[in-house]
C-alpha cells in the first residue's frame, strides 16, 4: 500500500520546492498578524446576540437556532468511528492529532453552540466561541501533519489549542474593560481560509482532499454571509433566519472535511 506524503512534492516534475515558495505561508501568517495588530481592537458588534430567531418547539425559545446545532455532533460521531481505527494508518498518522482536536471542538460546538442560543448573551458565548476555536486549530494542525508529515503535530496541537483557548479568554478579559478585542479569535477563522490552500497547493496534496477542503470553506464563507443576513433572511423567507441557516451550511462544510478523510480508505472498503 503506497504511503499518503506530500514531503517529497514538488512544484512541477522533478523539481524541488523553491525556498521562497515554502516560506510564502509564514510570511503571510505575520503579515496578517501586522495588519491586525496596526489596525487595532476589533469588537463585537453592539447587538451581535439580537439574533432574528423567535421559533419555539417542545419548550425552546430560539428552537431553530438552538436544535440545528445537532448536525455537528452527528458530525463529530461519523468522523470519530470512521478515523480512530485508521488514525495509526500512514494515510493518516500524521494529522491525526489535529483531526483529533477538530472532531473533539465539532462536538463541543453542538452543545456549546446550543446552550448559547437558549438564551444568547457574552456570558454563554464563551462557550459557543471555545469550541470554535479549537476546530479552527484543530484544522490547521491536521493539513499542516499531512502536507509536511516531519511535523511535531501532537505538540502543535497541544500549542494551537491553547493558543484557541488564549484568544477566547482575551476576548473576554476585554470585554470585562468595556472594549472586546476579538483579533486573536478571528486570527485563528482566517489562517484555515489562507493557509490550508497554500499547504496542499505548495505540496501538492492528493486532488482529493482539494476539493473536500475546497467545498469547505466555501461552504464556510457561505456560512458567514448567511450569518451577517440574518435578519434580512429571516423577513425575506420567515421560516428560516440567516443565522439557523448558518449553522446547517457550517455543519455541510465540517461534513465535506470528514469525507474527504474518509474517502482516503475508500478503495479498502471497496
Amino acid at each position: 500500500m503506497p504511503t499518503f506524503s506530500c514531503a517529497d512534492a514538488s512544484t512541477g516534475p522533478g523539481q524541488p520546492i523553491k525556498p521562497y515558495i515554502k516560506y510564502a505561508p509564514t510570511l503571510l501568517t505575520i503579515g496578517i498578524m501586522v495588519i491586525m495588530a496596526a489596525y487595532g481592537p476589533i469588537a463585537q458588534p453592539l447587538h451581535y446576540n439580537e439574533f432574528a430567531d423567535g421559533s419555539a418547539a417542545f419548550g425552546i425559545h430560539h428552537a431553530a437556532d438552538v436544535l440545528s446545532n445537532a448536525g455537528f455532533a452527528l458530525v463529530a460521531i461519523w468522523g470519530w468511528l470512521t478515523l480512530w481505527p485508521r488514525r495509526s494508518s500512514d494515510r493518516l498518522r500524521a494529522g491525526w492529532p489535529g483531526y483529533r482536536l477538530f472532531l473533539i471542538g465539532l462536538l463541543l460546538t453542538a452543545f456549546g453552540s446550543g446552550f448559547y442560543h437558549l438564551a444568547p448573551d457574552n456570558a454563554r458565548l464563551i462557550w459557543d466561541r471555545l469550541p470554535i476555536a479549537l476546530v479552527c486549530a484543530g484544522l490547521l494542525v491536521g493539513v499542516r501533519g499531512d502536507t509536511q508529515p516531519g511535523s511535531k503535530t501532537e505538540i502543535e496541537a497541544i500549542v494551537l489549542g491553547l493558543f484557541a483557548v488564549a484568544s477566547v479568554a482575551w476576548w473576554v478579559y476585554t470585554d470585562s474593560s468595556g472594549a472586546g478585542d476579538l483579533r486573536p479569535y478571528l486570527l485563528l477563522q482566517v489562517l484555515p481560509l489562507v493557509l490550508i490552500p497554500l499547504w496542499q497547493a505548495i505540496y501538492r496534496a492528493p486532488r482529493i482532499d482539494r476539493i473536500a477542503f475546497a467545498a469547505a470553506m466555501a461552504l464556510y464563507v457561505l456560512a458567514k454571509i448567511a450569518e451577517l443576513l440574518d435578519h434580512k433572511i429571516a423577513n425575506t423567507f420567515g421560516f428560516v433566519s440567516g443565522h439557523t441557516l448558518k449553522h446547517l451550511i457550517a455543519t455541510m462544510a465540517t461534513a465535506a472535511v470528514v469525507w474527504g478523510l474518509s474517502r482516503r480508505f475508500s478503495e479498502d472498503i471497496g
